[in-house]
Formats: C-alpha cells, structure tokens, sequence
C-alpha cells in the first residue's frame, strides 16, 4: 500500500489527531468495496446520487470561504475549489449517472438521506456559526481524505476495465491531487497568519481538532448511508 500524499502539516496533525475516525473512513467497507470491484453497483449508485446533492452544499460551503477569506491566496483556492467541484466532479456524477438512465434533474431534486443533511448543515453551520478556520477544518476531511483515498485506490488498481476505475481515476488522477495540495498548502499559511507559528499551543487546536475529527465521523456515516443502497 502506498504511503498517505503530502498534503501539509495542517491536515498531517489532524489526520493523526483524529486516529482511528480517520481509518474509519479512509478504510471504510464502501471503500474497500470500490478498491477490489466488489461494491454493489446498487450502493454505487445510491451513493452517487446522494454525494451530486452533497456537493451542491459543498460548493456553497466553499463559496462561503471565499467570503471569509482574508488573503488572495485564500479567496483563489476556495474559488479554484469551487470550480473544480462544479466542472469535474459533479460532471463525473452527472456523466455515469446519465449512462444508468439517472438524468440530471433527478440528480438535483434527490431528497437527501439524514446522513447527508447531518453532513451538509455541519459544516455550512462550521462556516457561518465561525471564522474561516472552522470551515477549513469542517471541509478538509472530504477534499483531503478523497484525494487520499484517491491515491491509494489508483495506485492499486491499474486495470481500465475495472468496474470503478472512472471514480478512481477521477480521484488518483493529477487534476484533483493538485487541488488538495493546494488546499493543504492554504491550510498551513492560514494557520500561521491566524494563530502563529506553533499553533498545536493555541487554546482554539483542540476546537478545530475537534470539527475536523467529527466531520470524518460524519464521511464514515456517508459511506454508511451510501451501503444502504445494496
């Protein structure tokens, strides 16, 4: 298995911090599933459906950083995130969908599982109730851990015809792994210019700690709903 991509030492620490949340849903069944081919074309589906109205939320959530950035470097990266979400992953729902039949329309009048309204409303709540480092640290689970997941899965599947290579490749392939570099890379300057050099001393780490490690918890809830589909 290959090693875990470099995205910072931001997300690093908080990858560590929230321990076995983090393999929960790095390692969940549903991902295991799309590694070895074995996911249910019915969960994928399921999941598919659900994941296009999450990232409708999402790319609002992000919009949002974009008010609350306060360098050039975080309003582009919340910007280029936006427009990465609308043109390449959502086009990559709206595209297998389509081949099943699944049009648009429904994709976006979907009525969300509980599961996805927990999601989706945390961390618009993260982004609104606080500053700009409570979204980051409310988002980054979804953008960094699918470009983890991203580079391990691509890096055990080589073979085109498996049944979940266009996900995988989407994920593994250099467009979205560029993108969660520079949003790890965001991460540590925002860090830096909000609670200085060694921020793991600040009295607000543990809260951001604690935001990051719930929405993994909440991602590991996602594939669950996404497995209700069988």
């Amino acid at each position: 298995m290959s090693a875990a991509p470099d995205y910072g030492e931001t997300f690093a620490h908080w990858r560590s911090g929230a321990g076995e949340t983090w393999t929960a849903y790095t390692d969940h069944a549903f991902v295991r599933g799309l590694r070895d081919g074995t996911l249910p074309r019915a969960a994928f589906l399921h999941y598919l459906v659900q994941d296009y109205v999450f990232l409708v939320h999402f790319s609002r959530a992000w919009a949002l950083g974009v008010v609350k950035s306060e360098t050039m470097k975080e309003l582009r990266t919340c910007a280029a995130t936006v427009d990465g979400l609308v043109k390449t992953e959502m086009a990559l729902h709206i595209e297998v969908c389509a081949r099943e039949g699944i049009r648009e329309a429904e994709l976006f009048a979907a009525t969300e599982e509980p599961e996805n309204l927990a999601y989706t409303r945390y961390v618009i709540d993260a982004g609104l109730s606080g500053d700009f480092l409570d979204l980051m640290a409310a988002l980054a689970p979804c953008v960094l851990g699918y470009g983890e997941i991203g580079h391990k899965l691509g890096s055990a599947v080589s073979d085109q015809a498996h049944p979940y290579a266009e996900w995988i490749n989407t994920y593994a392939g250099e467009e979205y792994q560029s993108v969660c570099r520079d949003v790890g890379a965001m991460l540590d300057q925002s860090v830096a210019n909000r609670i200085g050099g060694l921020p793991q001393n600040s009295p607000r780490w543990g809260k951001l700690q604690s935001r990051f490690t719930t929405a993994c918890q909440l991602e590991a809830g996602f594939w669950d709903m996404g497995l209700r589909g069988r």
